[in-house]
């Protein structure tokens, strides 16, 4: 049984837990920014291919106890790199720590890259070539304060990368968080989606996908297939598997809604490249007007934050004016909103019954839950945009946020 590791947005390592447990993964044990699991080969393509909240899974292929960066480029070098890739392919070096007493990771990186040329050198008689920005393959070593553990990229490019995205726009919300945020929203078809600031369709795409069973990394290449280990028949099976359960896009009860035009025309031509076009309705409209496409449901959003002063006051006066919205109009419903400024969900003037700390790539952010119901929920005082995250007023809140 070979050991892995899977990276994944911090706050969702228990629904990638989940995940890797469905796929058969054994000794699962989540971690701060991952899970860890063991398997074989077919697991881990299962678990590139299957997974819509890992990052990336690596495969450890040893580990050694460090006092110094000469030690580290002993450890890199006692591994048989040789047997793992073969010397043609070009190479990535990428280092991180917790708590190590190394000074420079820099200096470190380049040691391995050393090591591993070394052990190429005197198996082959020549060494491979780097590439930082597009490699064949890529190590990954991670120190912590005694222990330094090597690591083969199985995954290549990101796995948030699932090859559909043809439009961005501005900011887009990273996939695998999509997909992540649906599972802790606990929504599963047939229940009505509604996204109302959908951008260029990311909650859409993940949510299409998961209605159509359809594997999220089908469409795409991975590291593991440059590796010595690999095993192409073995490969294709699962991925023709995965592909003949994929449902045919039919008309579901997703709903996409944006005031800007040219925003819903990046969610089209995403919803297109995905094959999954026919799957969602979609609609111009301001989140401020209208009413919800059915009685009950999960309305999701991530909406703009604001980081310059002018935009925090022009948000300060529209998120009050949303919490009206939702509260008029779609009592019944749950609703599901990212923010990564934690002043402005409180100025929709409605109860979270739940924040969950998540990451959208670097940045930290909430996942505020609101339960919609008519007459109940509203603050007593507003607030303004002025108002402090943390002070006498809120301590009791922010005491509920560090629980949940």
């Amino acid at each position: 049984m070979e050991k892995y590791f899977a990276t994944c947005p911090r706050g969702l390592e228990p629904v990638l837990a989940g995940e890797l447990a469905a796929l058969g993964a054994r000794d699962v044990g989540a971690v701060d920014g991952g899970v860890s699991f063991g398997g074989g080969l077919a697991l881990r393509y299962s678990a590139n291919l299957e997974s819509r909240v890992a990052s990336r899974v690596l495969w450890r292929v040893g580990h050694a106890p460090y006092r110094s960066e000469h030690d580290v480029f002993e450890a890199a070098r006692a591994l048989a790199w040789p047997r793992l890739f073969d010397v043609r392919r070009t190479i990535r070096v990428n280092v991180s720590a917790i708590k190590s007493s190394l000074k420079s990771l820099d200096f470190v990186t380049l040691r391995v890259k050393d090591a591993v040329c070394d052990v190429f050198r005197a198996a082959r008689g020549k060494r491979p070539d780097v590439d930082t920005e597009s490699p064949d393959v890529r190590i990954h070593v991670f120190l912590t304060r005694e222990e330094a553990t090597f690591y083969l990229d199985t995954s290549g490019e990101a796995l948030f990368k699932r090859g559909w995205r043809l439009a961005g726009g501005e900011a887009p919300l990273r996939e695998n968080l999509a997909a992540g945020i649906l599972k802790l929203a606990g929504w599963l078809p047939p229940t009505p989606l509604l996204d109302p600031m959908c951008g260029s369709g990311t909650f859409l795409v993940e949510a299409a996908m998961m209605a159509l069973d359809a594997a999220p990394g089908v469409g795409r290449a991975f590291g593991f297939e440059k590796l010595e280990s690999h095993d192409e028949k073995l490969w294709r099976s699962l991925r023709e598997k995965a592909k003949s359960r994929r449902r045919p896009a039919v008309p579901l009860p997703l709903y996409g809604r944006d005031k800007s035009g040219t925003a819903l025309g990046f969610a089209r031509a995403n919803l297109a490249a995905a094959g999954i076009e026919a799957a969602v309705q979609l609609k111009q409209m301001d989140v401020l007007d209208g009413g919800p496409p059915q009685p009950s449901g999960i309305v999701v959003m991530n909406p703009p934050y604001g980081e310059r002063v002018g935009e925090k006051d022009q948000l300060a006066a529209f998120y009050p004016r949303l919490g009206d919205a939702l509260k008029q109009r779609y009592a019944g419903w749950t609703a599901y909103i990212l923010s990564a400024d934690l002043r402005l969900p409180k100025l929709l003037g409605l109860k979270a019954s739940r924040r969950t700390p998540l990451y959208n790539g670097a940045l930290e952010c909430r996942l505020f839950d609101y339960r919609i119901v008519a007459g109940t929920m509203r603050r007593t005082k507003p607030l303004t945009a002025e108002d402090p995250v943390r002070g006498a007023a809120s301590n009791g809140e922010d005491a509920e946020e560090r629980k949940s």
